[in-house]
């Protein structure tokens, strides 16, 4: 029985009284297009035509220029010290800068960095293996550079950027000892789906066309990786029925020109699925393909079909996915208005990396599963004691004061309301996509949220958002929501 009960519409949403443009549809945009938003944008959101505003989105993100490079960018290892220690140290620094740099990013850049770290489950290398900080970066650069440009611009040049040559054996393949792992994850994980549109011979094959680009050695290591033709095999080769003396570029163009509706369709409901809802609507995605090859395989005309959709603000599609652990974090921290602070980044990263999320090291060449598979009885701990963490931060740090959770409060309610429950109720119908199930959550809420304050304060009016104790009772609310499955998703 499916769950997907959305309408397989992908007309562009026109705000109505049946789904009217509201806090809850702004949200869910910026928490899909983005790693949320604050309350000012969002209030800002409200004020503009919905289709306008993913336009809007969508072009400035992939008008972003990619971060500025390191110094280091091009380094190879003879730019590093001698000293194996001291080479060490360095290397260790530089990846704990640009893994700072891309968090950063993740909390300014919006939809092109939610872009880049999807493309980094989908163009899967290891850091673990490479270790090199240049070429890290390069292939950092290329996740931000194609976001939303060209796919085909996008494959060509991730072949044969060293961390993808290195990590799948790229450059071990030469015209006397093939090897086929990067031909095969190029159809399987990264163009076509498994056992859809290729044979073995295909492999073979297109291995024998991707074979050359070898040029490293021991002394040139972390530089660039050339094209050495003495390795390239120069023979026939038959790839999808095609014929010819095959190089990398060739392999390339007939991807896109023998298995068009195959690579629109893989690409459209990977990109469904992480968007818009893990149980895919294949209607949907065959639109979607459409638009994808219909636009020459241009990545951003697809993000603005579905995020102005119909299908895409219907009810049915809010609330559907669980994200990451690092894209539940910096939601929290997004729609809290908190500032990015470096030393609360490296607690998520570090955090994350012990339970299966780590930055440039995904699980495995096919990725990290995502969804569900990011609940367990170890994770689901971590991720709201993780919030409460956050907050204690925050607090701390701020001189024993959090007024980022006060300011949020009273932007939901009449500042001067001296009821817990309309305050309550309206934090809990905002932070959770779809509101709690029973009035009996929302009951649970309103006694944490009251803690130990007695209950005359409240009975007389007395208390109020401005009273002295308010933002420990908003931490309190907080790490009980937290704690429960509808803050999960998103």
């Amino acid at each position: 029985m499916p769950l997907n009960c959305a309408p397989s519409d992908l007309s562009p949403y026109q705000p109505s009284s049946a789904l009217p443009w509201n806090h809850r549809r702004a949200l869910h945009l910026y928490r899909r297009t983005a790693f949320g938003a604050s309350r000012p944008t969002i209030e800002n959101a409200l004020l503009q035509n919905p289709k306008e505003l993913v336009a809007t989105i969508v072009d400035q993100a992939k008008n972003l220029p990619p971060a500025t490079p390191p110094e280091w960018a091009n380094w190879a290892i003879n730019n590093y010290s001698a000293n194996e220690e001291e080479r060490n140290a360095q290397i260790v620094l530089q990846i704990v800068s640009w893994v700072n740099t891309w968090m950063k990013d993740f909390r300014t850049n919006g939809l092109r960095d939610r872009m880049a770290l999807f493309w980094h489950n989908h163009f899967v290398t290891k850091l673990d293996k490479y270790i090199c900080p240049s070429w890290m970066y390069q292939y950092h650069h290329l996740l931000q550079k194609h976001a939303l440009g060209n796919f085909k611009d996008f494959l060509r040049e991730m072949g044969t950027n060293p961390a993808m040559l290195v990590f799948l054996d790229g450059v071990q393949n030469t015209r006397f000892q093939p090897n086929e792992n990067f031909a095969r994850e190029l159809f399987e994980l990264f163009t076509l789906g498994v056992d859809n549109g290729y044979t073995q011979a295909d492999i073979v094959n297109a291995a024998r066309a991707l074979s050359g680009w070898n040029g490293i050695t021991l002394a040139t290591l972390c530089g660039e990786i050339g094209f050495v033709p003495s390795f390239w095999d120069n023979g026939q080769k038959t790839i999808f029925g095609k014929t010819g003396n095959f190089g990398y570029n060739e392999v390339i163009d007939l991807i896109f020109t023998e298995r068009p509706e195959q690579v629109s369709k893989y690409i459209c409901r990977k990109l469904y699925a992480h968007f818009i809802n893990p149980d895919v609507d294949p209607v949907m995605v065959d639109k979607l393909a459409t638009i994808f090859r219909q636009n020459n395989f241009e990545i951003a005309p697809v993000m603005k079909a579905i995020f102005s959709s119909v299908h895409f603000f219907d009810d049915a599609t809010v609330g559907t996915i669980i994200p990451g652990h690092i894209e539940h974090f910096l939601t929290f921290l997004n729609e809290m208005n908190l500032p990015n602070n470096e030393v609360l980044n490296q607690y998520i990263v570090y955090g994350s990396d012990e339970y299966d999320q780590r930055l440039f090291n995904p699980t495995d060449v096919s990725g990290w599963k995502g969804n569900r598979a990011w609940i367990t009885s170890a994770t689901l701990p971590f991720r709201f004691e993780g919030i409460f963490n956050i907050m204690l931060y925050y607090f701390q740090v701020q001189g024993n004061e959090i007024p980022q959770l006060r300011d949020f409060a009273l932007s939901l309610v009449d500042p001067t309301t001296s009821d817990p429950a309309v305050v309550v109720n309206a934090i809990c119908d905002y932070i959770l996509p779809n509101g709690f199930q029973t009035q009996k959550d929302y009951d649970e809420a309103l006694k944490v949220f009251k803690a130990e304050v007695p209950e005359n304060y409240f009975a007389s009016g007395q208390w109020n958002l401005y009273w002295e104790y308010a933002p420990l009772q908003l931490i309190l609310l907080f790490q009980f929501l937290a704690a429960q499955p509808e803050f999960q998703l998103k």
